[in-house]
């Protein structure tokens, strides 16, 4: 496997110099391919484990630490994304400073705490702190492991390994309300919490056990306030980077608003709280089949091609289904469909814009990939919010974000490609 190497450029004004990517990371990774991908893909799956195994206990978890309104139940939701945004800003140079292996280990071990955590809580308020923990620990399975794919694969075979380990990863979206329904079925709401633990405990393990450290020792940053300030810099000042990192936060802002408000959706607007799970389901596979279809199809096409279309099919759906919604004739079958469809086009895009949001950042992969990640989780999650607490019975809300949104995300795209939009390089 070809290692990045640290840069050896003189330092300058007090400043350390942010590292170089001489030789883009090509030599694959140091397990097998297979093996490799489900382990990036079960790291990745622990926090949407958290969050969509939720959903169908929200009403439980309300009833049961007294929360006011239904609303406020979204906060289970909000807390645990605000908690995965904001501490990927610490993880990024922890990553960089001690290596991917030594950061995850630290911060699995730490997430299964917090879910014991969650397991016990006696309050609303304590259950929110430990979801905050909880989501601050596993964001190192965001920021650790995208680092750890961009230390093996560069350019378009990066995004190839992403694609199909959110398609492995699609898989959790399909079981997760169904496991937190099946929970439900032998124990309270707590039980979820300690499965979740367990799972941890296990991957954790699969982890310890399997995989190296891909980060040379040679390439290690300095844990110091003016690198991790010049790698900031670096991520924020590079056009790719802040472009497509800041069309990603416009679509996680819509997907965090799908998240707050689904549960709400199926429960109260079609009063079909069974099918939440199939509505899951029916999701999670099309974003699947997405996924697929962008590992197969992007060493011809390209990152550009794919995901431009992508976002221009999700704008164009997003308003047919506005205009359903307004015009009254939303129906539960038009919903699911469309919405899939919607979440479709979702994974296409966003899988492609995080491998070119990285391109030219394999010298501070961990760095580049925590303020990336804050930036899209944070601000998407704010976003998000805003989207779930205008849910007023209807799907006309979510609708019209997804719409805003993907709007919103093509413009940044094609001010970041100064209006080169569907280009295959």
């Amino acid at each position: 496997m070809t290692r990045i190497t640290a840069s050896t450029a003189p330092v300058t004004s007090g400043v350390p110099p942010v590292a170089a990517d001489p030789t883009p990371a090509m030599g694959g990774a140091p397990i097998g391919f297979t093996e490799f991908v489900a382990l990036v893909a079960a790291l990745m799956s622990l926090a949407a484990l958290g969050i969509d195994s939720m959903l169908p206990a929200l009403p439980a978890m309300g009833r049961a630490l007294g929360v006011a309104t239904e609303n406020q139940r979204q906060f289970i939701i909000t807390a645990f994304v605000l908690g995965f945004g904001i501490a990927q800003l610490a993880h990024g140079p922890l990553a960089d400073r001690f290596g991917r292996r030594t950061v995850l280990l630290f911060a699995i071990g730490g997430y299964a705490i917090a879910n014991v955590a969650c397991a016990i809580s006696a309050s609303f308020t304590l259950l929110l702190a430990a979801r905050v923990f909880g989501g601050a620990m596993v964001a190192a399975t965001r920021v650790a492991t995208v680092a750890m794919v961009r230390d093996c694969y560069h350019g378009r075979p990066m995004a190839r390994v992403m694609s199909i380990a959110f398609m492995v990863f699609m898989i959790v979206p399909v079981l997760a309300p169904a496991f937190g329904q099946t929970v439900l079925l032998f124990a309270n709401w707590r039980g979820i919490f300690w499965v979740i633990a367990g799972i941890s405990i296990g991957i954790w393990t699969w982890f310890y056990v399997r995989m190296p450290e891909t980060l040379a020792v040679e390439a290690q940053q300095p844990l110091s306030i003016a690198r991790i300030a010049a790698g900031w810099k670096q991520t924020l000042g590079d056009r790719w980077s802040l472009g497509y990192t800041l069309a990603s936060t416009s679509l996680m802002g819509a997907l965090y608003g799908y998240l707050n408000s689904v549960q709400q959706i199926m429960f109260d607007t079609f009063e079909r709280p069974t099918l939440l799970a199939v509505m899951f389901a029916l999701t999670a596979m099309l974003m699947a089949a997405a996924n697929l279809t962008n590992a197969r199809l992007v060493m011809r096409l390209g990152t550009r091609l794919i995901s431009h279309s992508a976002v221009t099919a999700l704008v164009v759906l997003s308003a047919i289904h506005l205009a359903i919604a307004l015009a009254g004739y939303e129906t539960l079958v038009g919903f699911v469909v469309l919405q899939a469809l919607t979440m479709g086009c979702f994974g296409l895009a966003t899988s492609n814009f995080s491998s070119m949001a990285m391109e030219n950042m394999g010298g501070i992969a961990g760095t580049a990939s925590s303020v990336q990640g804050f930036t899209s989780v944070t601000f998407g999650a704010v976003i998000g919010v805003v989207i779930g607490q205008a849910f007023d019975g209807s799907t006309a809300p979510l609708a019209a974000g997804f719409l805003i949104c993907g709007v919103v995300a093509l413009t940044v795209v094609a001010l970041t490609e100064r209006g080169r939009l569907f280009r295959s390089a």
